[in-house]
């Protein structure tokens, strides 16, 4: 059975997700920081009969993390695919223009999005090397393509984790494991700030199952 490790997994983009691979036969891990909110997905899940775990990390505990992944790995027999998208970590981040953002605005967010991708990256690649196979998908905002002035420190940061999972997906282009980038250019769910687009999660998630499956995509944007 494959399964896929959902670094960030909540009730919108984290459960959308898990239901897209779980209807196809994935087994899924659910990491978060919150264990009773993880619980409470992973009976959502079992009343579909899809099979889950709660697997409780936060994204900036990299040693916390990794051992997280290597927990589903043994429970599911390996991570044929990992999805990372730690947004909850990021809703209270103080948001800076451009020029009145300081390295430590940067810093911490950059702690979350780029160097926890990394760590999870380098928990599950080496097993994916070895079998020739594997699918790592970077949930982003779309400030990462095209930065909006108000969001200095988070589109930095955004680009920054962009900038990577391209090069990683050059890297591992003849490897038999495909990496890409999803930027989502909307506010997931209903109730979003006035003005803002919005989109339910139901309608970005089959972007990741087609790029598990075409293989040849280094990033999908999404707007709404």
């Amino acid at each position: 059975m494959p399964s896929i490790a959902i670094v960030g997994a909540g009730p919108g983009m984290g459960l959308a997700i898990a239901r897209t691979f779980g209807s196809r036969g994935f087994d899924v891990a659910l990491i978060a920081r919150n264990r009773a909110k993880l619980d409470d997905l992973v009976g959502r899940l079992d009343a579909e009969g899809i099979t889950a775990g709660a697997f409780p990390a936060d994204a900036t505990d990299h040693d916390a993390l990794t051992q997280a992944l290597k927990n589903a790995a043994d429970r599911f027999g390996g991570i044929d695919v990992l999805e990372y998208s730690p947004a909850g970590s990021l809703q209270s981040t103080p948001l800076t223009a451009p020029s009145q953002t300081g390295p430590f605005d940067v810093r911490w967010v950059m702690d979350i999005l780029l160097y926890g991708a990394i760590a999870a990256t380098r928990a599950v690649l080496p097993a994916m090397r070895e079998a020739g196979a594997g699918t790592l998908l970077y949930t982003n905002g779309a400030g990462s393509v095209d930065p909006n002035p108000m969001l200095g420190n988070l589109n930095a940061a955004q680009a920054a984790l962009r900038n990577w999972v391209l090069g990683l997906h050059k890297e591992l282009s003849d490897t038999g494991i495909q990496a890409a980038h999803v930027a989502i250019g909307a506010w997931i769910g209903t109730d979003g700030p006035p003005g803002v687009p919005a989109a339910p999660a139901e309608e970005v998630a089959p972007l990741y199952w087609e790029l598990h499956t075409r293989r040849d995509e280094a990033e999908r944007v999404f707007t709404a």
